[in-house]
């Protein structure tokens, strides 16, 4: 089918629920992409932070193919091997203990919030109370979407699950002013990646951790975007030097297939009993075999370390592209979430890069967000920024 027939398809028999561009993509190969009429693509989104080793990552295809000619599904009723691997995987290059698994990083939320009450309730505590932070963004389940602190994701939902409140972003004062008798967990991601690549103060992390220990609370860190080496560590908790006592993942986890994953102590895990939470889907055999190699694959080609390295080039590049255009504001981010917030709307950037074949995001309204695969090469890096060069001299 060509870019046409799909978009036809689409429109009149999917939910609209998105804002598309109009084009197909049908392959994909490390950052490069291809729409059904052949046009080719830079890769600079990766399925917001999904395809975190390219498309079509060798080792992930094989992984899937080989388990999808063994075994494809097969109830969490009986023991499941690749859910096993990928759990112990997770655990040995974690601080958690155990591994709750689902399909989607919304579920792993709603399993985190679940936790964090069932932990207290089943001590005979009267504790449901959630403190999230301003511009999070968490998920659009209904818990997922009570904790996310953006009234234009919530209007229309109403009422929202309650017992949450919203402090700002990297503000231990705040924090310390919503806490109650029945506050059960602070919920923060280490680094807002819809909110706009936002990053706390230095030390608020370790305060926010030193602080929810004194008072019994227990920290949740949602990494559903910046875990799995998008910021050149394996999970970005491990660059603040502090340990969470439950966290999310999904998006890159199993390099591109469907799964999340809640990720806990052995203490905070220890609430969740058989017949509490379940997942009919959640770690089947095909998204778990993936996930190892996935995991297997960033640990053993190198990718941190260069996630690292050509993170820093990348900012040192875009800030050079600063020095050009007054209307870039500032840069942020960690090692391939980066973030350039403009004095204007990014949305008409982001369409005429695509028309120069060049896929980027906006967030935040402002915030151009870069997040290419981890095997990204600088030589890539160059190719974007002479695209984006060209686009923003138009502006």
């Amino acid at each position: 089918m060509t870019n046409k027939e799909i978009i036809e398809l689409t429109e009149c028999y999917v939910a609209q629920t998105y804002n598309r561009f109009p084009i197909a993509i049908v392959k994909g190969e490390g950052t490069r992409v291809w729409d059904a009429d052949g046009n080719e693509y830079l890769d600079f989104v990766a399925g917001l932070a999904v395809t975190n080793l390219g498309h079509c990552h060798p080792k992930v295809v094989e992984a899937i193919r080989r388990q999808a000619g063994e075994l494809i599904h097969i109830s969490n009723l009986y023991h499941i091997g690749p859910q096993a691997e990928l759990a112990s995987l997770l655990c040995e290059h974690s601080f958690a203990d155990r591994v709750f698994f689902c399909n989607s990083g919304s579920e792993s939320i709603e399993a985190a919030i679940k936790l964090a009450r069932k932990y207290f309730s089943s001590r005979g505590l009267n504790k449901s109370h959630i403190i999230s932070m301003e511009r999070s963004f968490h998920g659009r389940t209904m818990a997922a979407l009570a904790a996310t602190a953006q009234k234009k994701v919530q209007k229309g939902f109403e009422p929202h699950l309650q017992s949450f409140t919203y402090v700002p972003f990297g503000d231990i004062s705040a924090v310390k002013a919503a806490i109650t008798p029945e506050t059960a967990a602070v919920l923060i991601e280490p680094i807002q990646g819809e909110g706009g690549v936002n990053s706390p103060p230095e030390g608020f992390l370790r305060e926010l951790r030193e602080f929810t220990r004194d008072n019994g609370v227990l920290l949740i860190f949602d990494e559903v975007q910046v875990g799995m080496g998008r910021t050149g560590k394996l999970f970005a908790y491990e660059h603040s030097g502090i340990e969470p006592d439950i966290m999310t993942l999904a998006k890159g986890l199993a390099g591109g297939v469907s799964i999340g994953a809640m990720l806990a102590t052995a203490e905070a895990a220890s609430a969740f009993t058989p017949g509490t939470h379940a997942s009919t889907f959640g770690g089947n055999p095909l998204a778990s075999a993936a996930g190892s190699a996935a995991i297997r694959a960033i640990l053993d080609e190198g990718l941190l370390e260069n996630c690292t390295r050509v993170g820093a080039y990348m900012v040192d590049r875009l800030t050079e592209l600063k020095e050009d255009f007054s209307f870039i504001k500032n840069l942020r981010g960690k090692g391939l979430i980066i973030g350039m917030e403009l004095d204007m709307p990014g949305g008409d950037i982001v369409k005429a890069a695509m028309d120069e074949g060049l896929l980027i995001n906006c967030t935040a309204e402002n915030v151009l967000r870069f997040l290419p695969a981890l095997t990204v090469k600088e030589d890539e890096v160059d190719r974007m920024l002479k695209i984006l060069r060209l686009v923003l001299s138009r502006v």
